[in-house]
């Protein structure tokens, strides 16, 4: 696998903090990483055609991050999820996760609950594929 076709995390967070440690631990786990601090940012760049998906703060500027989701989804833009957030609650999660996201984390998160999510939505089976044990 060349570089260009490496799976990228795209990060979506308006904390500049919180975007330089998760690409940094992205790149310890070399992980191909891009990060902007609003949605809008990262509509205005144009996704790679291989695997990818976006690690979303729910607090945003401009569009909160489960506004986003609905946005994407209407547009037919077919990305995994993994919703981070500081300010959280049980409705909140749920209605991310029916919506389709893969994780819903509270910050502060470990950092191996964050790989393992980014893991779990780059894998190209189906979701509700069986896992073999």
């Amino acid at each position: 696998m060349t570089a260009a076709d490496a799976p990228t995390v795209f990060v979506v967070d308006d904390d500049a903090g919180v975007r330089a440690s998760i690409q940094g631990l992205l790149k310890s786990a070399r992980l191909r990483c891009a990060s902007f601090g609003t949605a809008e940012e990262f509509l205005r760049n144009k996704p790679p055609d291989g695997p990818s998906c976006l690690v979303l703060d729910v607090s945003l500027p401009g569009v909160n991050g489960l506004d986003f989701q609905r946005q994407l989804g209407d547009a037919g833009i077919q990305i995994p999820i993994i919703f981070i957030t500081g300010h959280g609650d049980i409705p909140m999660s749920v209605k991310a996760m029916k919506s389709g996201a893969v994780e819903f984390l509270t910050k502060p998160f470990q950092d191996q609950d964050l790989l393992d999510a980014i893991r779990q939505a780059l894998d190209p089976r189906p979701r509700d594929a069986p896992t073999a044990e």
